[in-house]
């Protein structure tokens, strides 16, 4: 009797397969089959160069020839081809990319010195810098922070208090002399920089 109960618990108990499911090491997958460790290593050949885009068709005939023409042109002639393409293709204009702050390094030294030296252009945006005001004038002065910035009551008499500090960054010309004149008539000084 209890050797047929404990046959009965063994069977009715799953198999390793069933408790962990497919089995997650290879080599006991049925389709495996090891490597021969007497085999050399495979060669692949790799290309000369990484083209992600895959192979592509040789030129047409007509490419062939505009290039061959380009080619004959002056330097001078060459040197025309990309405005006129921009404009006739109506490219957007690029704009040059500032480096100024940019650590560039030993390359980069002496390009970024001489851009310097060559002519500083003038300057279009404009920070706001409050830099005092009259402790009578002090709700004057948040309630004008308040207006021109979107700033809450709060966070306005505690940008007030840090005196000197700066208001407002990367304005234009004109809205700058508008907040100044603003900040000196509610009581308060304040600088372009």
């Amino acid at each position: 009797m209890k050797l047929i109960a404990l046959a009965r618990s063994i069977r009715s108990r799953p198999t390793l397969s069933e408790v962990i499911g497919p089995l997650q090491f290879r080599s006991f997958q049925p389709d495996f089959v090891p490597r021969d460790p007497k085999a050399k290593p495979r060669k692949y050949k790799y290309p000369a160069f990484y083209d992600p885009y895959g192979p592509r068709p040789p030129p047409s005939d007509k490419v062939v020839q505009l290039a061959e023409r380009i080619a004959a042109l002056t330097v001078d002639e060459r040197k025309q081809i990309g405005p006129t393409l921009t404009e006739r293709l109506r490219h957007p204009k690029l704009q040059p990319i500032s480096t100024e702050g940019m650590d560039l390094g030993a390359e980069g030294g002496a390009a970024a010195g001489s851009a310097k030296v060559e002519e500083k252009k003038e300057k279009t945006a404009f920070d706001v810098k409050l830099e005092k005001f009259d402790a009578a004038a002090k709700i004057k002065v948040i309630k004008e922070v308040r207006a021109f910035t979107t700033l809450g009551l709060k966070e306005a008499k505690d940008l007030v208090e840090k005196v000197p500090v700066i208001l407002k960054q990367g304005v234009t010309k004109e809205e700058a002399n508008d907040i100044i004149e603003k900040i000196k008539a509610a009581g308060g000084v304040a600088v372009m920089e």
